[in-house]
């Protein structure tokens, strides 16, 4: 009997098998999930498609143009208040941009967006995710939408034709680190921080810690479903000794009275109280919690819109502990969203002041001759 290729014995050997990783430590236990569907309920957009808006005499039309997705409430309402304000506001959604008929000039700044041309003078980018494309992930063809949609978006926000709220040249470095080491260079007080793949052999401050993404808050494996990464206390038990899989945060635990989200729009700073039992207890259990409009102390809001200013920010949230007198930087939040907030506080301050800072920069760019 002739041998096999695999030496004396007929079968091959069997395969080495893989020690099975644990579950990373900020994907045990979450089972919040957000659905985020791709539906239209842009004002402006409705109302252009519909026939319902003069077509004007083929000049291009000065405009606001959004890079967001089609939930992004925030820009739903902006929408609505730029159009009371005659200003167009035009978007592209990463969940619906797939077939979208669009063709920018490059040697004008100039983009014909379904039968519109539009000038846009003002460019916001948020939530302008490329894992909400509504594509196939791990295809060729999901691969390819990605890469292109990635490279003209970026180029987009970054096109020094127009103007553009928390520019990203700036903001698409400022990651949860640079944060801190700014932060503290501005006379804030942050909490002792490591970035690790051992938490459970880490314990900045000695004591308790918690336990954080060094990224985004949510991923998206699949378009359109977002799961969360919360902040959880940092247990030894479930951490062992086994490394993660990726580095994650662990920093330290400050007892606080309570927190602050502080909202930057231009030179104001417009402040929330929010009072919750847990740090994830704002995404799993949001009736829980109790937020209070109250005003930035003046020295506090003095550092925060040094910070923006620093890093080339508009429209930003900020996020701290108050422990005693004191206040503890935690984040800034670039691509902030505020309604939430006013809704639970009811009081709309923030969307009034965003409204009406979008609204004056574009007029103060239309005067300056942008427009034309």
């Amino acid at each position: 009997m002739p041998a096999s290729g695999w030496g004396d014995d007929s079968f091959p050997p069997p395969e080495a098998v893989k020690p099975v990783r644990p579950t990373p430590l900020l994907l045990q236990g979450q089972d919040y999930t957000f659905r985020s569907p791709a539906k239209n309920l842009d004002f402006q957009e409705q109302v252009h498609r519909l026939g319902m808006v003069d077509e004007g005499d083929g000049s291009p039309v000065p405009c606001v143009l959004v890079l967001a997705r089609a939930t992004d409430m925030e820009m739903n309402a902006l929408s609505l208040a730029l159009a009371e304000r005659g200003i167009r506001m035009a978007r592209i959604d990463a969940d619906r941009c797939v077939d979208l008929p669009l063709t920018v000039y490059t040697d004008a700044p100039l983009l014909e967006l379904d039968r519109w041309l539009l000038r846009p003078l003002l460019v916001w980018r948020r939530h302008f995710e490329l894992s909400a494309l509504q594509v196939e992930p791990g295809t060729l063809a999901g691969a390819y939408a990605w890469d292109q949609w990635g490279s003209v978006a970026n180029w987009l926000t970054t096109r020094a034709d127009w103007a553009h709220v928390n520019p990203t040249r700036s903001s698409a470095h400022l990651d949860r680190l640079t944060q801190l080491s700014d932060a503290a260079a501005f006379g804030l007080k942050v909490p002792r921080t490591t970035v690790t793949t051992r938490p459970g052999r880490t314990r900045p401050g000695g004591a308790r810690c918690i336990v954080k993404t060094a990224g985004r808050h949510l991923l998206e494996p699949r378009p359109g479903v977002q799961h969360g990464l919360f902040p959880r206390p940092l247990e030894t038990s479930r951490s062992g000794d086994v490394p993660e899989s990726a580095p994650v945060i662990v920093q330290e635990y400050v007892p606080a009275d309570t927190e602050l989200r502080v909202f930057v729009v231009g030179e104001r700073t417009l402040s929330f109280q929010v009072d919750k039992m847990d740090p994830a207890q704002l995404w799993v259990d949001p009736e829980a919690v109790r937020v209070t409009p109250v005003e930035t102390p003046a020295r506090l809001a003095g550092r925060l819109l040094a910070l923006a200013r620093h890093w080339r920010l508009q429209v930003a949230a900020f996020d701290l502990l108050v422990t005693g007198g004191d206040h503890v930087f935690l984040e800034v939040n670039v691509n902030c969203d505020w309604r939430w907030f006013e809704h639970r506080a009811e009081d709309e301050r923030v969307s009034d002041a965003v409204h009406e800072w979008v609204a004056a920069r574009f007029e103060e760019l239309l005067s300056a001759g942008k427009g034309r």
